[in-house]
C-alpha cells in the first residue's frame, strides 16, 4: 500500500513555505521543495507539492540536482544561475520572427509599411496596434507590444515646430538691416519700442492652460465648456515693449484688434512712459509684425501713424519683420511669455482680473509693465482711400521701402 503523509505534516509544510517564500527565488524554491521531499521519504513529492503549489515536475528536477551531486562542481558563477542555460519560455521574437516587422509596418505604415494599413489614419495606441496584430495571426498583449516599441526606439512624442517653410531671399538682409536701425537709434538716445498684439482670451469663469498650487483638494472650479460669455465677450492686449529701458506696456482692448487700436496704445505708451523716458527725442523706430492691425500692408496703421506723428511733432520709423519670422519680434519673448506665465492656471473672471495680472507682473531684472483697459470702439472695415494715402508725409527707405522699411515725418 502507498505510503500516506499525515495531514499535519502537510499543513507544517505549507506553512513552513508560506514564511519563506518571498526570500526563495526559482532555484532555491525548487532545491528547498526537494529536500523537504527527500526528507518525508516515500511519497513526499506528491505531499510537498499539495502544500506548497509547486509543480512534482519541478521538485524531481531538485531531486536529481541534489543526487547527482552538480551544486558543488559548478563555478561560482553557474551557482548563481536560477534557470540552467537555455531554460525558460523563449522570447516572443525568436517564437514570431516575423512579429517585429509586422509591428514596425504598423507604426510607421508610409516608410516600411502599407500606406492603406488600416491604422494609417486612426490613434496607434498599445492596445489597437495588438488588435491589429492578433488579426494578421501574431499571438500578443498589449503591454508586450509598448515593451517592443521601447526595444525599437520609439517613445511617446509630440510635434516640434522646426519647419518654416519657403523664406523670403532677403529675409536675412531684413534682419540685418533691423539691427543696424536699432543699434543707430540706441546710440543717438532715441526710443525703440517692439510692438504685437497678444492673441484674444475669453473672460469669465473659464479653464486656463497651466496649474498653481492651491489647497489639496480645493482646485479652482471653472466652466465645463469655454463658451465666450457675452456679457463679458473677449479681451486683446496689445502691448509696446521698450527695448532700452526694458519697460512694457498693455493695453487691455475690449473691441476689435484693428490699427486704431494698436496705433492707440502706441499714443498710451508715449504719453503715459515714452515722453518721460525720452524727453528730448526727435524720432521714435518701431520693429512690429508684416501682419495683423500693424501690418506692411494695412493703410489704416499708417494712417493712425499719420495722425501720432502730427500730435506728438516726432517722426516714426517701422521696420517690419518677412513674413513667418513674427517670433523674432523681441515683444514675444521679452514679455507676452511674462503675461502667459502669471496667468496660468488662473480663470479670466474679469477684465480688471486681467489689468491686476499683468500690471503686478515681477521677473529677476527687476521691470515692470503698466497697463490700461481700454473700452473704446474700434470698428473694423474701415477703407482708406488713394487720396488719403497720398496726403501721408510718407518716406520709403531704400532697402525695401515700398513694404517693409520707411518712415513717417509730421505733415508740413
Amino acid at each position: 500500500m502507498p505510503h500516506m503523509v499525515s495531514a499535519e505534516i502537510t499543513q507544517a509544510l505549507s506553512k513552513k513555505y508560506d514564511l519563506l517564500q518571498s526570500e526563495l527565488d526559482e532555484r532555491s524554491r525548487r532545491l528547498w521543495a526537494a529536500t523537504e521531499a527527500i526528507a518525508i521519504g516515500h511519497g513526499g513529492v506528491k505531499a510537498v507539492a499539495s502544500a506548497t503549489g509547486i509543480a512534482e515536475s519541478t521538485i524531481r528536477i531538485g531531486k536529481n540536482e541534489l543526487k547527482q551531486g552538480t551544486l558543488s562542481t559548478k563555478t561560482p558563477e553557474a551557482q548563481r544561475r536560477i534557470r540552467r542555460k537555455g531554460a525558460g519560455r523563449k522570447p516572443l521574437t525568436t517564437r514570431d520572427d516575423s512579429l517585429i516587422e509586422a509591428l514596425d509596418a504598423l507604426v510607421e505604415p508610409t516608410a516600411r509599411g502599407d500606406p492603406m494599413c488600416p491604422l494609417r489614419w486612426t490613434c496607434k495606441s498599445t492596445r489597437k496596434l495588438a488588435d491589429e496584430l492578433r488579426r494578421k495571426g501574431h499571438c500578443i498583449s498589449h503591454t508586450k507590444v509598448s515593451q517592443l516599441l521601447q526595444e525599437m526606439g520609439y517613445r511617446l512624442q509630440g510635434t516640434r515646430k522646426t519647419k518654416e517653410g519657403s523664406s523670403h531671399p532677403d529675409r536675412n538682409a531684413q534682419f540685418e538691416y533691423i539691427y543696424m536701425r536699432v543699434k543707430s537709434f540706441h546710440q543717438a538716445g532715441q526710443p525703440v519700442i517692439s510692438v504685437d498684439a497678444k492673441k484674444k482670451e475669453l473672460i469669465g469663469d473659464l479653464a486656463n492652460k497651466g496649474r498653481e498650487y492651491q489647497p489639496r483638494g480645493r482646485p479652482e472650479r471653472v466652466r465645463v465648456h469655454d463658451f465666450m460669455d457675452k456679457t463679458l465677450g473677449k479681451i486683446t492686449p496689445y502691448g509696446v515693449y521698450d527695448l532700452l529701458t526694458n519697460t512694457g506696456w498693455v493695453s487691455v482692448g475690449v473691441a476689435h484688434d484693428t490699427a486704431q487700436f494698436a496705433v492707440e496704445s502706441i499714443r498710451r505708451w508715449w504719453l503715459r512712459m515714452g515722453s518721460k523716458s525720452y524727453p528730448k527725442a526727435t524720432k521714435l523706430l518701431i520693429t512690429a509684425d508684416g501682419g495683423g492691425s500693424n501690418g506692411s500692408r494695412c493703410r489704416l496703421w499708417k494712417l493712425e501713424l499719420q495722425s501720432l506723428v502730427n500730435e506728438t511733432g516726432i517722426s516714426i520709423s517701422v521696420c517690419h519683420f518677412p513674413p513667418g519670422t513674427s517670433k523674432w519680434n523681441k515683444i514675444e519673448h521679452r514679455m507676452f511669455s511674462h503675461i502667459t506665465e502669471n496667468w496660468r492656471g488662473r480663470p479670466l473672471v474679469s477684465r480688471e482680473t486681467v489689468v491686476n495680472l499683468i500690471a503686478n507682473i515681477s521677473t529677476n531684472a527687476g521691470w515692470h509693465i503698466q497697463t490700461e483697459l481700454d473700452l473704446n470702439e474700434y470698428p473694423s472695415g474701415i477703407k482708406v482711400t488713394d487720396a488719403q494715402m497720398k496726403k501721408l508725409n510718407i518716406y520709403p527707405a531704400d532697402f525695401h521701402g515700398s513694404d517693409w522699411n520707411y518712415t513717417i515725418k509730421p505733415s508740413p
